[in-house]
């Protein structure tokens, strides 16, 4: 069997014990940097022969893995921090081992995008994962403004030397927003920091980020086409308390705030 195994984003205590247990079960393991998953390896006492598997190599790399399974042997495959295939090597492997029909599996654990939305305390019920964008600031544009229109929150990874860029090109193509900026998750010096797009992310930017912008205000034609119930529950997912998502979603409508208490017994 092929494991694809989460490791730690940061903490070296947050491998699961489902993880360790692969790892040291497997015959060989293929990582995105050798040396980074041996810091991990050490820690927990594992020896095993190490693959690299990047992005330069991934076909090569899926090869070696379907004769590994063909011959029995267990595989394990890691990248440097997190999830395989999220924002890091591992969708090419994965789409060999599909067309060759070799059955894998995954071993979840920690996921910085998932951990930053929870410190950001933005709405979680509904968000999309845009990951890192492209070096091109015209590539990068035209991508956010695929997405400019979506109510929904907005995550992305970012590289310290790429914040500010990506910021000033999201305040470009979405105008103004809350957004939230979390680094270093689960170490020393975790950082987790709110901010406008308007006046971007002060000081110097250090460590691996994840930036969680607010999805697009919906537009009040569009909410005054939901039933009464939903129209509120949009509002109260935007942080705001239910008197208040009530007022608003009655001002949308054009009716007294008495006319959409009956909708909120179920809130």
């Amino acid at each position: 069997m092929i494991y694809f195994v989460a490791t730690p984003i940061g903490n070296l205590k947050d491998v699961t014990l489902r993880a360790l247990e692969v790892l040291r079960s497997a015959d060989v393991i293929f990582c995105e940097d050798t040396r980074r998953s041996l810091k991990l390896l050490n820690a927990y006492e594992i020896k095993k022969p190490l693959v690299a598997c990047h992005k330069f190599n991934e076909r090569s790399a899926a090869e070696k893995m379907i004769a590994a399974a063909a011959e029995g042997r267990q595989v394990a495959v890691v990248s440097d921090a997190g999830m395989p295939v999220i924002s890091d090597p591992g969708g090419t492997v994965c789409r060999e081992l599909a067309a060759a029909g070799v059955p894998y599996t995954v071993v979840p654990g920690a996921n910085a995008a998932l951990s930053a939305l929870v410190l950001s305390a933005m709405p979680a019920d509904r968000f999309a994962f845009l990951g890192f964008l492209p070096d091109r600031q015209g590539e990068r544009r035209r991508l956010l403004e695929r997405y400019a229109a979506l109510d929904l929150t907005l995550v992305f990874h970012a590289a310290p030397q790429d914040v500010d860029r990506y910021v000033a090109d999201m305040y470009a193509v979405f105008g103004e927003r809350p957004a939230c900026a979390v680094r270093e998750i689960t170490k020393l010096h975790e950082e987790t920091v709110r901010f406008s797009l308007s006046a971007g992310l002060e000081g110097e930017k250090r460590g691996e980020y994840v930036l969680i912008v607010g999805g697009a205000e919906r537009r009040e034609s569009e909410l005054c086409a939901l039933s009464e119930e939903e129209h509120i529950r949009h509002y109260m997912a935007q942080g705001l308390d239910k008197k208040e998502a009530v007022k608003r979603a009655a001002k949308d409508r054009g009716v007294a705030k008495s006319e959409l208490y009956k909708f909120t017994i179920n809130l």
